[in-house]
């Protein structure tokens, strides 16, 4: 009997686990297929920008034109302003990452529950807004007729600047914007991490005589260090992903010299002409560079620190 059970009933072991915990499963089923369906499904047409796609002929029918578009855009006559306004707005957003986990650390100080959880609520609301709503906000405040900031420039004896008119401040209106906005929902994961911190430790270090400061630089920042860096490994992993929305609703034809980027060239090349294989081209090279740079950045990160996402 027990030789029979061990070797004729053998159960094979992703087999056993399904059965064990078909339910867990089960719930995880719907996501799943919401994955393939749009995430998995589309890759489909990735092949569109290796052709000259005709919808009238649909994608199999298409010519088959290989690397054509993916030259054509790297030898496009502004290409590299492109990539240059792309990496200049990614580049300064990243400078500003440490600005989340100042301001966790900062938040985990505040002793008072009431004040806290008020400061947690005015720094999360903005990240509720829609884009719409922030550069709608952006335009008034920095209007140079009748926006608030012009007005106070004024007060103080100072010219009228037209912000969103000057290539010069995009990015830092762009980036700065984006702080405010996200800045309070960007600290949620790293007071997550602080709240594994011990207790005890903490208090054995204010006994040796450890400041806050000594506390938050011995103690809370080495416990969220990996968060931080995996995080960092992510957002320097969509560095060519600068949004569009944002940029769009912002950019005007006195700023476009650095407001045009991937995401905005994309848009007009194909939504606008039509030319959806060239598009899909443009798409794809800015994949395959965000993957290689997010590799670079893990491989090094995990030589340094020993703490990647793989």
């Amino acid at each position: 009997m027990a030789s029979t059970s061990t070797s004729g009933g053998k159960r094979h072991p992703v087999l056993k686990v399904l059965r064990n915990k078909w339910q867990l499963y089960l719930l995880l089923l719907p996501a799943l297929v919401y994955i393939i369906i749009f995430s998995y499904g589309p890759m489909y047409g990735i092949q569109i920008a290796f052709k000259d796609y005709r919808t009238g002929l649909g994608i199999w029918a298409s010519e088959w034109v290989g690397l054509q578009h993916f030259i054509r855009f790297v030898t496009y006559p502004n290409f590299w302003k492109i990539i240059r306004n792309t990496l200049s707005i990614s580049l300064y957003g990243l400078a500003t990452f440490p600005c989340a986990v100042i301001f966790a650390l900062l938040l985990n100080e505040i002793e008072s529950i009431g004040y806290k959880k008020t400061v947690q609520m005015l720094s999360y609301m903005p990240h509720f807004f829609s884009i719409v709503v922030v550069c709608g906000i952006i335009t008034l405040f920095l209007d140079r007729g009748t926006g608030v900031v012009n007005k106070v420039l004024e007060l103080m004896g100072l010219q009228r600047v037209a912000f969103l008119s000057d290539p010069r401040l995009f990015s830092s209106i762009y980036v700065w914007s984006g702080v405010w906005q996200n800045l309070g929902w960007n600290s949620i994961i790293y007071l997550a991490a602080l709240s594994g911190v011990s207790p005890e430790l903490i208090e054995a270090a204010r006994i040796d005589g450890a400041n806050r400061f000594h506390v938050i630089w011995y103690i809370n920042l080495p416990t969220i260090l990996p968060t931080v860096v995996t995080m960092l490994i992510l957002s320097c992993g969509g560095l060519l992903s600068v949004g569009f929305e944002k940029v769009y609703l912002l950019q005007n034809a006195l700023n476009l010299d650095a407001s045009e980027v991937i995401s905005t060239y994309t848009y007009q090349i194909g939504l606008v002409s039509g030319q959806f294989s060239y598009s899909a081209a443009i798409g794809l090279f800015n994949t395959l560079v965000n993957v290689t740079l997010l590799a670079i950045v893990n491989t090094v990160s995990k030589r340094l620190s020993g703490t990647g996402i793989w």
